[in-house]
């Protein structure tokens, strides 16, 4: 698999392999010494497995720019949540046949992962998820119900990509369980995966955090996350807004995609949707706004550049005009819940 990775780095011209490490105690002692682009992490390696390298890494303060190569069992996407959790940007779903990775679609999904990690920022040490964060933003929330003045039927549809899961855990867990609205969330990740990230979610949430089902009616309090692997749409003709699946091919290179998600709220009797844009590599979302705009009220919070692992999504957004608010990912949470309220 080392191997076989390797040669799909070697093949594309921007990269080549400085170093390999049969093992985690081996990569710890590179990553002591040199400084790397990127590093290709395995979860499951003898002497020190990946998780183990990752708190290592925090432990010494060594900064490093991690894509992790994950299983999709369901052990190995909790596990990769972990990883992402420790610090790792972003993951490329292994097969479990090396075989497998010589496919053409696998080549191209690794090397723009790879390109992604490769130009992201390097993670800061500090724990995702605190208690004390979260104590502090419900005082903000018991602040802004007070001087709320929001009302309406509103839908709150977010983006994210490479970092997003990470960063998703700074937003989703300070919503309010009596937020004034559903929220959508389209992360780009692969099937099997999706699953594992609405869980994690939803321990560390007041509001309920599901993976998204076909036919679900968006209810206000509740969180939907894309399937992995699948377009997530809204039904607008429902009375329940419901939710459905599509496979149409990769949009952006990525499925799910957002602009899916955004579209399929066009004609939509919200009073107003709020679009949140958060960190992530390429444009997804900003031509779904820019369509729903033309027919929908909406209001457009982008993540601000120096708290993204990646400045690409947010920055499409900004750069098409189309970004009512330009906001740290601290103060994202705040803002959807001073834009839709509370019941």
């Amino acid at each position: 698999m080392r191997r076989v990775l390797g040669d799909i780095i070697e093949s594309d011209g921007r990269f080549q392999v400085a170093d390999r490490a049969k093992d985690g105690k081996e990569a710890l002692e590179l990553l002591k010494k040199n400084r790397y682009d990127a590093v290709v992490l395995d979860v499951n390696m003898p002497v020190m497995n990946g998780l183990e390298l990752l708190r290592e890494l925090q432990r010494n303060k060594i900064a490093a720019k991690v894509l992790m190569a994950s299983t999709d069992t369901k052990e190995g996407a909790k596990v990769t949540m972990d990883a992402l959790e420790l610090g790792a940007l972003d993951f490329i779903h292994k097969p479990s046949n090396a075989l497998n990775c010589k496919e053409d679609s696998f080549k191209q999904d690794f090397i723009r992962l790879l390109a992604a990690v490769a130009n992201g920022k390097e993670q800061k040490f500090v724990p995702t998820f605190s208690i004390q964060k979260i104590q502090e933003s419900k005082k903000l929330v018991q602040l802004v119900s007070k001087h709320s003045t929001t009302s309406g039927n509103k839908l709150i549809a977010i983006a994210s990509s490479t970092g997003g899961p990470k960063a998703l855990q700074s937003v989703i867990p300070k919503l309010p369980k009596n937020i004034n609205a559903p929220v959508l969330i389209v992360q780009h990740m692969p099937q099997g995966f999706t699953k594992s990230l609405a869980e994690r979610l939803d321990s560390l949430s007041e509001v309920s955090v599901k993976e998204a089902e076909d036919g679900d009616a968006l209810e206000k309090g509740k969180v939907y996350i894309a399937r992995g692997g699948v377009h997530m749409n809204v039904d607008p003709r429902k009375p329940g807004m419901n939710i459905f699946y599509s496979d149409q091919p990769t949009r952006e290179g990525v499925k799910p995609c957002a602009n899916y998600m955004y579209e399929s709220l066009i004609g939509s009797k919200y009073d107003e949707i709020v679009c949140v844009v958060m960190t992530g590599m390429g444009a997804d979302g900003t031509e779904g706004i820019k369509n729903l705009s033309k027919t929908n009220k909406i209001r457009v919070i982008a993540q601000e550049e120096s708290t993204c692992a990646v400045y690409g999504m947010p920055k499409s957004i900004v750069n098409s005009g189309l970004a009512d608010q330009v906001v740290g990912l601290e103060d994202i949470a705040q803002e959807i819940i001073m834009n839709v309220g509370v019941r």
